[in-house]
């Protein structure tokens, strides 16, 4: 490729292009690492070669995640200043193969329905990541062909920005993994209402129609709908494509519920407390640490001293949750089974706390972390 001012202009232009997506893509991962672990064990459950599968590698998911994550954020910064810029472009070029096959086979068998290449912040269809990942492969490739043009290499100088950026991606990482994620991309945000408290509010049904001359589409909730079926010219140019209700009164997590032992969902009812609930969860019961049981007692006889309602949450049978209660001094703890992707969701620590009232998420807290639980109770009960 001929070293010139326009080629090494679009050269910089992708450079930045492919890398703020790079950046951007791992931070969002970086914030909830546990999150792109689970997405990976997706995978390796969903995904066979034959006869060849993969779920031997289920207990590398982790490592796997915060190495791909970091790896993505060095290629990112990498781009962006200039370092190392052949061996960028290289790693470039193999992360973008990469994904761009694993999306097309995503897109045509739809096994995995979310990639997860923006975690929980932006969510993509299967083509619509397939399609991403074609228009990053455009700058992709100038990158790779102008790779060597004005490129002055400075060892040291790229050696501390390489070690860096793997340094800090890592820690930030880990932190992330053990204080639960700095940044909530999730329903059971802090602040989050999760289901309406008005007792009159109405369910309401809408039906979505589109335009078979120009493709439009158009929401119209029910109780408008008989005005609009009434011109009979607008009832011969659209058609019928779907149907949705809004219930007020459902908790907006898909999926979740709090089931008693005798099978009722009783989220509703608890969530809606006026009083103070803590939700103790624990999605793996036969994971949960000894530092993360003793923090599960002490929030429970924080609990009890102060008439505060509290709950264990966990994906176990009845039988299991049972005997992890009594085998550790807390059989008197009143607890709800849910599906354990769900209360994942809730929280990425095992257990984990969250604290509402009135529907709303006043926190939540790694058990690392489980002390400011109790201070922020004691802060609002003394103010």
């Amino acid at each position: 490729m001929k070293d010139t001012k326009l080629n090494y202009t679009l050269n910089v232009i992708c450079r930045w292009i492919v890398g703020l997506v790079f950046l951007f893509s791992s931070f969002v991962k970086g914030v909830d690492p546990l999150g792109t672990s689970y997405k990976i064990q997706e995978y390796m459950t969903a995904w066979s070669i034959g006869s060849i599968t993969f779920e031997w590698a289920l207990p590398l998911a982790t490592t796997l995640a915060v190495t791909l994550i970091a790896a993505e954020f060095l290629v990112g910064v990498l781009l962006l200043t200039g370092c190392f810029r052949k061996l960028s472009a290289w790693l470039l070029v193999l992360m973008m193969l990469f994904f761009t096959g694993t999306t097309l086979i995503d897109a045509i068998t739809n096994k995995v329905t979310d990639c997860g290449c923006f975690g929980d912040a932006v969510k993509l269809t299967n083509w619509q990541t397939f399609w991403k990942n074609i228009a990053l492969d455009v700058p992709t490739v100038w990158i790779f062909l102008t790779k060597g043009l004005r490129y002055n290499r400075r060892f040291e100088r790229d050696s501390i920005v390489t070690i860096f950026a793997i340094m800090l991606m890592v820690l930030f990482q880990m932190y992330n993994i053990y204080n639960e994620p700095c940044i909530d991309f999730r329903p059971w945000k802090k602040g989050n209402v999760m289901m309406s408290q008005e007792e009159n509010a109405e369910i309401k049904t809408f039906f979505t129609y589109r335009n078979t001359k120009t493709g439009e589409t158009q929401e119209i909730e029910s109780s408008k709908l008989m005005d609009y079926m009434a011109d009979p010219a607008w009832a011969e140019e659209w058609e019928w494509q779907a149907s949705h209700v809004i219930d007020p009164h459902e908790i907006l997590a898909p999926g979740f519920s709090m089931l008693d032992t005798q099978g009722d969902d009783l989220s509703r009812e608890l969530i809606a407390s006026n009083d103070y609930l803590i939700i103790a969860t624990i999605h793996h019961i036969d994971d949960v640490s000894e530092r993360g049981i003793v923090a599960l007692q002490r929030t429970v006889a924080f609990a009890n001293e102060n008439n505060i309602h509290i709950v264990v949450l966990t994906a176990a049978l009845p039988e299991e949750a049972q005997t992890f209660l009594y085998e550790n001094n807390l059989g008197d703890v009143e607890f709800y089974m849910a599906d354990a992707t769900a209360i994942e969701t809730m929280l990425r620590s095992n257990p984990g706390f969250v604290l509402l009232r009135n529907a709303e998420v006043l926190g939540k807290w790694h058990y690392r972390n489980v002390m400011k639980l109790q201070d922020y109770i004691n802060d609002k009960e003394n103010n």
